[in-house]
């Protein structure tokens, strides 16, 4: 035997040599014997296929070419004999397979100016004994607990015979019995196929497929055996992402796709994922790349449908035109088939909402805090708006009012007085809005003339006056009826003075003039009275003159409701300047001073000491209501032209 095989491989090597010598006289490009062999048995039919024509030997599209088939052991050319063999094209058929068809063949094509050749090995083996099927058996897996397919391996005869316009049937059997399609859980599918539902350990045997057909006038066949093996195994991976999508980014951002598969079953599968573009495969993971893939990242399912995720991103660094318009495809490749899902890359047209909203929500953020600083800050800001542009308000000194305010309080022996309050009004008002603020006052008491009468003297003044400022505490409204009558000039008058609880006077009069009498003959309340009443007069009902409520101590709710309903009325409508807030912040900082500090001040203040500083709360909130110092000028020709 070790003397044999050489012999037999020397022989064979001079057959061949022969072979080139016999078959044609000019060198031949030799493509030495197909790696693929051709097996059969007795009776069946066998192809032998040629892969010399094909673009990677000649151009067979525009060079003219003719296929001959030898055989090797003969050395004799290959020709149709009826029954037997049929050379079609680069096709060698044998139509009826004996024992002693099995050995070489020789496929030369020649051109006009080459040839090439090429052997091609038929194998002819015999039945076993008691078995159905081929034996050669093809393996294929099935897959437990799911639906699978066998293929059958006859899909180049088929292909083939496609090409002649020949038509042909496939008949499946299980072990030696016929599978008939629809029966059970088979179902035959696309020609080659035959479909599984199911399936189960019982699977787990050999089928065959017999193509059946009809060539040279001869009806032949030819079958294939396989040998299926149930197996947990996976199945057809399934691409979740992209999901043939069409997704828009802007230019110059950043992007990123990402592919997800699921491939159900139990064992880690042997696949493959890549993202295609432009006709080529994105294999770089590098960062650095503008066009980059990450690894692909792989965890388990234990859910009711066992099975494995992959994920492998897609990301661009930068956008740029030649990005947009083409399709981005996520390629499986594994042994149950090559899915596929792609998406679209669109240039977005730029976001307008985004800047819009920012634009808006920061121009409410701004529009809320202005709303809350001129809330909280709108005494400062008017005051300083003021003093920086006097020439945008009118000058007051053309309007004819001799005072800027008129400041009624209780007057001694009225109910109401105390002297603290008379201080106030004497003393602190006037140092402070007269001396440090240069207004001018028109206080009762101090600048009524000796001998003018009361209530000409309030009723006038306060017509010269450009507000009224009128002071009070908790006692100063709670009489209801007051009593006043004074002489002059040997006249007697007497007044008297009923005040409802709507801040209503009436009153009778006995005689034309009443004088202004400072002595401890004074009946309380008259000339406090008319001047609140006055002043609500004016300022609610003719709206000429504006009231500036001056609270000097602290009003309980008990004490509030027994108020004129007029002054109730003003003071929800505009609120109240609080002199007593002051002394509570003024209070509440001494606290916070040293023992020593306090000797150093001059002891404990009282309820009622001053704060003389005009940039003072107290104080700002009282210019806030006092008029305006205009520089602005307003010529009566002007006035009068434009009030017709």
């Amino acid at each position: 035997m070790g003397l044999r095989s050489p012999v037999g491989s020397c022989l064979f090597f001079l057959g061949l040599c022969g072979i080139c010598a016999g078959f044609v006289q000019e060198n031949c490009t030799n493509y030495k014997l197909q790696f693929e062999r051709v097996f059969s048995v007795p009776g069946d039919v066998a192809m032998l296929n040629s892969t010399l024509v094909s673009p990677e030997v000649f151009n067979f599209t525009t060079v003219p070419y003719n296929i001959t088939w030898y055989n090797s052991k003969t050395r004799e050319e290959m020709n149709n004999t009826i029954g037997q063999i049929l050379v079609y094209g680069e096709t060698l058929w044998f139509l009826n397979v004996t024992l002693d068809d099995d050995g070489e063949y020789v496929a030369v094509v020649r051109t006009p100016s080459k040839c090439y050749m090429q052997a091609t090995k038929l194998v002819v083996d015999l039945p076993v004994p008691g078995e159905c099927g081929r034996p050669r058996r093809a393996f294929q897996p099935l897959t437990n607990g799911a639906s699978d397919t066998l293929h059958c391996p006859l899909k180049d005869y088929i292909d083939k015979l496609d090409s002649y316009n020949m038509t042909s049937s496939v008949q499946w059997y299980r072990g030696c019995d016929p599978i008939v399609d629809g029966i059970d859980e088979y179902s035959y599918w696309d020609v080659n196929k035959l479909s599984i539902a199911e399936v189960g350990p019982q699977h787990n045997c050999l089928y065959t497929c017999t193509l059946t057909f009809t060539l040279g006038g001869v009806l032949g066949s030819v079958s294939e055996t396989i040998s299926a093996e149930v197996k947990d195994f996976h199945l057809a991976p399934q691409v979740h992402e992209p999901a043939n999508e069409i997704i828009k980014a802007l230019k110059g951002s950043k992007f990123s796709k990402r592919c997800l598969v699921f491939v159900p079953g139990v064992e880690t599968p042997f696949i493959d994922v890549f993202w295609f573009a432009r006709g080529d495969f994105i294999f770089t993971t590098n960062p650095s790349d503008r066009v980059y893939t990450s690894e692909a990242r792989m965890w388990s399912q234990h859910d009711h449908i066992k099975g494995t995720w992959i994920e492998r991103m897609l990301m661009i660094s930068e956008l740029k035109k030649e990005d947009f318009n083409i399709s981005y495809t996520c390629q499986v490749h594994s042994s149950r088939g090559i899915p596929m899902g792609h998406f679209t890359l669109l240039q977005a047209a730029p976001n307008i909402l985004l800047p819009i909203g920012l634009v808006l929500g920061g121009a409410t953020i701004l529009f809320i805090i202005s709303v809350i600083v001129c809330y909280i800050f709108k005494i400062d800001i008017v005051l300083w708006f003021r003093k920086a542009f006097p020439v945008l308000y009118k000058n007051k000194d053309l309007d004819g009012k001799l005072y800027d305010a008129y400041v009624a309080y209780p007057q001694p022996y009225d109910f109401g007085f105390s002297n603290e309050v008379e201080t106030f009004a004497l003393h602190t008002l006037p140092q402070v809005l007269e001396k440090a603020c240069d207004y001018k006052l028109f206080i009762a008491g101090r600048d009524c003339l000796p001998g003018q009468a009361t209530v000409d003297s309030a009723e006038e003044n306060i017509q010269a006056s450009r507000r009224l400022l009128l002071l009070y505490t908790a006692s100063t409204f709670i009489r209801k009826r007051h009593t006043c009558s004074t002489s002059s000039n040997n006249n007697n008058i007497s007044k008297s003075s009923d005040i409802s609880d709507k801040g209503e006077i009436k009153t009778s009069e006995t005689s034309d003039s009443m004088t202004c009498d400072c002595s401890d003959k004074s009946y309380p309340d008259t000339m406090q009275q008319f001047e609140c009443v006055a002043a609500m007069y004016r300022a609610l009902l003719e709206g000429s003159l504006k009231v500036v409520l001056v609270e000097l101590e602290e009003i309980t709710p008990a004490q509030l409701a027994l108020f004129p309903e007029s002054v109730r009325h003003l003071r929800k409508k505009q609120g109240a300047v609080c002199w007593w807030k002051n002394l509570k912040t003024r209070q509440r900082r001494r606290t916070c001073m040293s023992r020593k500090e306090d000797e150093e001040n001059g002891g404990e203040d009282s309820q009622w000491s001053p704060s003389l500083s005009p940039s003072s709360t107290f104080w700002k909130e009282m210019r806030y209501h006092m008029p305006v110092r205009g520089k602005r000028v307003v010529y009566p020709e002007k006035t009068a032209l434009l009030s017709l």
